[in-house]
């Protein structure tokens, strides 16, 4: 569906996206991770020709994107990460606005622009102006416009940013539900959990470079990812502290929290060790939880910094 082939973006020195490529298949919603300067919105930039890259060619459905801009923008749907609305104008008056800028026909953007309302949860605040609504509803709005062109793909850059859990969990619906109808959404994000609830297939951008890409199992055993063991304690001194870090290899240790992650190879074989060193060691364990590696753990392990650093 979609071909990005040896993309490259630079301003003067700086190198905002080196050598990019992946493909992304009909029907999926693939996800591009990483913090805020990776390189994310410089993609969704070029999709959306804003932007030319310095070298590498694009294939949206078929069509080539230098050759073709204006026939990829109608099979496209752009939602950026600035909210581009009217504030004086009601939420009906800037779908038709917006919708007429792809030329669909009034009487058909009329219907397909009550229709989209609808799919919003915002039918009830049709005539209200968008001055009037809160950051997680003009965000709905913004995903809207882009939509009343019937796009087969959909671009979305960060769309949850500044959002409340209520309209975050409506625009997570929104994505599904669009997704269940068969659009290709190409989501952006620095959250690990969007990227884990949404998306079929996540590549990892870090300082304009993809780290590595593939469903969550495939990143998993791309970075070597480990079960992990979390163990709650009752306390954790300076006893304990010093004791586990001799005796564990490279543990996480939590002292606010009172908390130990140890990454296992095999849970199963390697548990009863932990625990008898903990026991050793003096701690009183409250709770203990396992799981398989996160975006988290992938994220640090394929680029040796946390998300957020």
């Amino acid at each position: 569906m979609i071909i990005v082939n040896s993309i490259s973006k630079s301003y003067g020195n700086i190198v905002s996206l080196n050598d990019i490529s992946f493909n992304i298949r009909k029907g999926e919603i693939f996800g591009l991770l990483g913090p805020n300067g990776a390189g994310k919105s410089t993609i969704v930039n070029i999709l959306n020709t804003i932007l030319k890259p310095d070298s590498g060619e694009i294939f949206i459905d078929g069509v080539n994107l230098k050759l073709n801009p204006d026939s990829c923008k109608m099979i496209m749907g752009i939602v950026p990460q600035e909210i581009a609305l009217y504030e004086n104008l009601s939420a009906y008056e800037n779908l038709l606005f917006w919708g007429g800028l792809y030329n669909v026909p009034r009487s058909v953007l009329k219907k397909i622009a009550i229709e989209i309302l609808g799919l919003i949860g915002l039918s009830s605040r049709k005539d209200d102006s968008i001055k009037t609504f809160s950051g997680g509803m003009k965000r709905r709005i913004n995903i809207a416009c882009s939509l009343l062109h019937k796009p087969r793909i959909l671009v979305m850059d960060e769309p949850t940013i500044g959002v409340d859990p209520q309209n975050r969990n409506h625009i997570f619906k929104i994505i599904e539900n669009l997704n269940s109808e068969g659009i290709t959404i190409i989501y952006t994000t620095h959250y690990m959990d969007e990227a884990e609830r949404l998306c079929d297939r996540i590549a990892i951008i870090d300082n304009g470079i993809i780290k590595a890409q593939g469903t969550l199992q495939e990143l998993r055993n791309i970075s070597r990812s480990r079960e992990i063991v979390t163990i709650k304690l009752k306390f954790l001194s300076d006893q304990i502290v010093n004791y586990i870090s001799n005796k564990m290899s490279f543990p996480v240790i939590d002292r606010v929290l009172n908390i130990i992650k140890v990454e296992c190879e095999d849970v199963g074989s390697e548990i009863s060790d932990i625990l008898k060193h903990l026991h050793s060691a003096g701690a009183e364990i409250k709770s203990i939880d396992t799981q398989d590696a996160d975006l988290e753990s992938i994220f640090l392990k394929l680029t040796g910094k946390k998300l957020r650093d």
